[in-house]
């Protein structure tokens, strides 16, 4: 192994240690404070995002956002995987941010619009960055392992470290998943969001609000996404050549 994966593997350690420790005071007050604001928010408001998550965990499983792996990305180093899922990250996060900015502005029904638009985004960029890091997900279990991904990166504290569990011990946990939850999954990631991009929906602050919530919503599941593959490919500690 070479210097640039004896950093990688040490950036790993440090970002599992994060993973493990709660929430900061604020954010944890702030979730509990959410509950009450989730009372006023109209019904047909949680309705579209319940549908939009069901759908997309259902696409996903069958395929819908499976990109092939290509010829060019075999036998690349770990910096150049890195190089690429960054840059990657850089084009679905402008997507993203102009898609909020932009449903932002119009209102209510353009904000709800959103919410799909939003999660579509989310798994094209986990797909294409399986991809980079040579995991096929074309394979079923390696969709259902984006799925994974995805949860760790929009959950409670609770919810984060069962699921970096079984991120962590993938390959030998692997035919115990063989199907998604997705009320569950629906749950967590509705929570987790639904302050900030509630907002989105206010006239007036809805394209700024728009846009900051999904540039840090996709920054978030970027940098969940590349350690979790890093994982995958540095299990033990590398020794440098």
């Amino acid at each position: 192994m070479n210097e640039y994966e004896l950093k990688v593997y040490h950036d790993i350690v440090l970002w599992k240690r994060r993973l493990s420790k709660k929430s900061p005071l604020l954010q944890r007050v702030s979730k509990k404070a959410q509950g009450k604001i989730n009372e006023l928010i109209p019904s047909k408001v949680h309705q579209v995002i319940t549908d939009s998550i069901k759908q997309m965990v259902k696409a996903l499983l069958l395929g819908s956002y499976v990109t092939t792996r290509k010829a060019n990305l075999v036998g690349l180093s770990l910096m150049e995987k890195d190089k690429l899922a960054t840059e990657k990250l850089s084009l679905y996060r402008k997507t993203a941010t102009l898609e909020g900015a932009g449903t932002g502005a119009g209102g209510i029904f353009l904000g709800l619009a959103d919410f799909p638009l939003l999660l579509s985004i989310k798994m094209k960029y986990l797909s294409e960055t399986a991809s980079i890091y040579g995991f096929n997900p074309e394979k079923l279990e390696e969709r259902i392992f984006i799925l994974h991904v995805f949860s760790l990166a929009f959950s409670s504290d609770e919810k984060r470290i069962e699921t970096f569990e079984i991120i962590e011990n993938w390959e030998e946990r692997k035919q115990n998943y063989t199907d998604v939850e997705w009320q569950s999954f629906q749950q967590e990631y509705r929570d987790y969001i639904d302050f900030l991009k509630m907002l989105q929906l206010v006239p007036g602050i809805g394209a700024v609000v728009g846009a900051y919530a999904n540039y840090n919503l996709l920054d978030s599941l970027g940098e969940v996404a590349m350690n979790c593959y890093r994982l995958r490919l540095l299990k033990t500690a590398p020794t440098v050549d």
